[in-house]
């Protein structure tokens, strides 16, 4: 289900790691937030892609590419101790509350091992529970 703009319950903005998601009302354990969404490419199509940041697998048959500026889930981050989770119903991935999210609050998810290793360990996770600096 989409939803409209007026309905979304986040900006994105500046964050520690780049651009994220930040609520902007109080968003309720459990609600809705926003789409994982982009084109629905096989995950043999996968293989060929040199960029596989913004990359969803659905199931083992789907991915999503979520690399287009306009999908505003790829702007919520990771986070090892997240507020939000992604959830997969019928071939969609949706972005919910796992707990009360007050404004102001970046919203964040685990984006799972897969990507940890390949993407964050590397350089060093800089989740707020992860980065010394906090």
């Amino acid at each position: 289900m989409k939803h409209k703009p007026l309905d979304e319950p986040f900006r994105i903005g500046r964050s520690r790691t780049g651009l994220g998601l930040f609520a902007t009302r109080i968003i309720e354990k459990g609600e809705f937030i926003v789409e994982y969404d982009g084109s629905r490419i096989t995950n043999a199509e996968v293989e060929g892609r040199s960029n596989t940041r913004y990359l969803f697998t659905v199931n083992s048959r789907w991915t999503i590419d979520g690399s287009p500026r306009w999908n505003k889930a790829r702007y919520a981050n990771h986070s090892c101790r997240p507020n939000a989770e992604a959830v997969q119903a019928r071939g969609r991935i949706q972005i919910k509350a796992r707990k009360r999210i007050h404004p102001g609050d970046e919203i964040t998810y685990n984006y799972g091992k897969s990507y940890f290793d390949t993407f964050i360990a590397p350089k060093g996770c800089r989740c707020v529970k992860c980065d010394p600096a906090n």
